[in-house]
């Protein structure tokens, strides 16, 4: 019989493959293994997975739903990490339903949550999605702002990241911004 574990990871290797709709069954599978192991944190990562599934899916209210099941899970648990890195999801997933404004809420929160963990991988990455957000909605002061210290986080940075501290480090010469 195949376990919990098993499942999920064969899940994951679909789902890197992007082969969604097979990984959303094995993760379903997964969960209903995990619900009858009564690990009710890993049914929560399940649905985080199923959700991810959904949001690539352009099926933005499944994922909300459920990611959000998750959320009260991690969060009545007291799992902070876990519940910050859904936030951080959820923004995405309000992002697809066009709805800005939670979006900002939810990756403000997972990045208060994260800075306060000391994740600064995760605080950074928070931070750029967010900046992303800003940029769009057209703050492109607050935007730049926000990158710069996103990308203070990392420390490997994408060849587009790297082009955009460069930039950023000429808007700070070019102001008077920059560090001395």
């Amino acid at each position: 019989m195949t376990t919990a574990r098993e499942l999920q990871d064969q899940g994951v290797k679909l789902f890197q493959q992007k082969d969604y709709e097979a990984a959303s069954r094995l993760f379903q599978q997964a969960k209903e293994a995990y619900e009858t192991d009564q690990q009710p944190d890993m049914v929560a990562e399940m649905q985080v997975n199923i959700g991810l599934v959904h949001r690539l899916l352009g099926e933005h209210q499944q994922a909300l739903d459920a990611m959000q099941l998750a959320l009260e899970t991690f969060s009545a648990s007291g799992d902070t990490r876990r519940a910050a890195m859904v936030l951080g999801n959820l923004g995405a997933v309000y992002l697809g339903l066009s709805d800005r404004e939670q979006a900002y809420n939810c990756y403000r929160q997972a990045a208060d949550i994260f800075q306060e963990l000391g994740e600064k991988k995760l605080y950074g990455e928070t931070l750029i999605a967010m900046a992303d957000l800003q940029v769009k909605e057209r703050k492109l002061s607050m935007g730049a702002a926000t990158y710069e210290v996103g990308l203070e986080q990392l420390d490997e940075l994408s060849a587009s990241q790297k082009v955009i501290k460069g930039l950023l480090g000429v808007r700070n010469k070019l102001t008077g911004g920059g560090k001395t």
